[in-house]
């Protein structure tokens, strides 16, 4: 059997494993959400070896989308670390096989503070899935290594399972974008979603009267390094601007260039945006009108800097 076989193999044996998982969802994981969601602590995940790794993703997904959560490994919980488990938490215990020792030890202390316990296991008889408060299966017929052996499919289950809980939680939680963006002020959403366009733009705004002529604009364009030149006067709103396309479309539409003035070549009426806006709003603003570049207005609608497509 070649690669691209068995990738295909790999890739078809776990697409059916998660299908059949959805069709089998029941009742008990919307039991859990409830009890996620009603938790006035924090979610905490834990799991051993493979399943450890999956818990850490789940827990970072389940806290940056408005569930405080975070990883707990099950090994150094013994050594300290229980002491991060309050009774007011709920557990996340992953194993597939249900009957993980370092993952087992912890329920006694989680009865006796009397913690909730939710179990993703392969084994609905197992004794985590026993012992839990609630029991979200993800059997596997049989795992995608040709010996059977290494964690693949299983694995696979468990972090959509744990995706499929994170974005119940979320819509439960009516979290929005914004509320991504705060958790997530270093990313592009978070940027975008945060920062307003006076953070953003290009203060010095190369300009020209109505009246200069080609040479001047587009000596004008060239040092301004912004591809544009905004038409009008000082301190008052602008009549217009000048791009690199408009003086294009004058090359080819006039042949005497010394004859022509900045209000000749101008595009009337340009777009602008509030310095107060967002840059969300600005992209947005952009993609529906198909420009590039806006110009950037105060209280009185002056120009007082340029917002370009590649700032957002």
């Amino acid at each position: 059997m070649n690669a691209i076989q068995t990738g295909i193999r790999v890739l078809r044996t776990q697409g059916q494993a998660l299908i059949r998982q959805a069709d089998a969802l029941s009742t008990s994981f919307s039991c859990a959400i409830d009890l996620m969601y009603a938790t006035t602590g924090k979610v905490i995940v834990s799991g051993m070896g493979k399943s450890g790794i999956i818990g850490r993703k789940i827990a970072a997904t389940l806290a940056s989308t408005g569930t405080p959560s975070f990883f707990v490994h099950p090994g150094e919980a013994f050594h300290g670390d229980l002491g991060m488990i309050m009774s007011n938490d709920c557990l996340v215990l992953i194993s597939n096989s249900g009957e993980t020792e370092e993952v087992l030890r912890l329920l006694p202390y989680l009865r006796h503070i009397q913690a909730k316990v939710i179990a993703i296991t392969g084994k609905p008889g197992s004794t985590l899935a026993r012992q839990a408060d609630l029991s979200l299966p993800i059997p596997v017929e049989r795992e995608s290594c040709p010996n059977n052996l290494a964690p693949t499919t299983s694995t696979t289950l468990a972090l959509a399972m744990g995706d499929a809980l994170a974005m119940a939680l979320m819509e439960r939680r009516q979290f929005q974008a914004e509320d991504f963006a705060r958790f997530h002020p270093g990313g592009s959403l978070g940027r975008k979603l945060l920062t307003k366009t006076k953070d953003a733009m290009h203060a010095r705004v190369p300009s020209n009267r109505p009246d200069d002529t080609f040479k001047t604009i587009v000596s004008t364009i060239t040092e301004g390094c912004l591809g544009l030149t905004v038409v009008g006067a000082p301190d008052a709103p602008a009549d217009g601007i000048i791009t690199d396309g408009d003086l294009r479309r004058a090359i080819e539409q006039h042949e005497d260039l010394k004859s022509l003035r900045a209000s000749d070549i101008m595009s009337p009426s340009p777009f602008c945006i509030a310095a107060d806006a967002l840059l969300s709003e600005a992209e947005a603003l952009m993609s529906q009108r198909k420009i590039t570049a806006l110009l950037v207005t105060d209280e009185r609608q002056r120009t007082v800097g340029v917002i370009k497509s590649f700032d957002i």
